[in-house]
């Protein structure tokens, strides 16, 4: 990584999560925006994994928050996410993977498997990417780093393109944060409960169904 205020540093393993692993100092351990909410929409009672080889973005961001919804048996549930944004990413070798257990009439679990990107020379392409995070492992080099922004300041005046908080959700603007020029991640491992983006082009697009439990890692 490079920065223009601080010598460089790489982290082997880097976990993204403000919660409960946090981002490799333990005064991440208290980013998470107290009452805030994640994704502008009620999430789903299930989590899902992800990894890709590489994920490459610009004007990387990331705050804590709370994705809320229900679980599978209809009652209210909430999670601590860490919300890690980029206004553009390019996703190299991308598998997503959710298990449904015990489908009804089947009485086995169901997994959804969808594969993309395969061919590093037409990866996935994505604007305005979001992830609600709870778990993630990676390799991580960041250019021009800030640790300990206050959300609501993500967004940097020379960066036109950059964003900040996700429009259409809430989080405490002076809540811990972090935010970057330019990210790169490789060997990605993640668990998330959601994922928006402006656009998400998926290309060389697979999507399977396997009876018993498949999943990306």
């Amino acid at each position: 990584m490079s920065s223009q205020v601080r010598g460089g540093t790489r982290w082997k393993r880097f976990a993204l999560v403000m919660v409960p692993s946090v981002v490799a100092t333990a005064a991440v351990g208290v980013g998470l925006a107290q009452g805030a909410l994640a994704a502008s929409f009620s999430v789903s009672g299930q989590s899902f994994k992800v990894s890709t080889d590489r994920l490459e973005g610009e004007d990387f961001v990331q705050y804590g928050s709370v994705a809320v919804g229900k679980d599978l048996e209809g009652k209210k549930a909430a999670h601590a996410v860490a919300v890690s944004g980029f206004s553009s990413a390019t996703i190299t070798n991308m598998c997503q993977s959710v298990v449904t257990p015990k489908v009804p009439f089947i009485g086995k679990s169901i997994s959804l498997e969808l594969n993309a990107g395969t061919n590093p020379k037409n990866p996935v392409k994505a604007t305005n990417l979001y992830l609600d995070v709870s778990e993630l492992d990676a390799d991580a080099e960041f250019t021009n780093i800030d640790i300990g922004v206050a959300a609501g300041e993500l967004k940097k005046k020379d960066r036109p393109n950059g964003i900040g908080i996700q429009p259409g959700t809430q989080a405490n603007e002076a809540g811990f944060a972090q935010r970057a020029d330019h990210a790169v991640l490789t060997k990605v491992e993640q668990t998330a409960w959601a994922t928006t983006a402006g656009t998400f082009k998926l290309s060389d697009l697979k999507l399977r169904l396997h009876t018993g439990v498949k999943e990306c890692f």
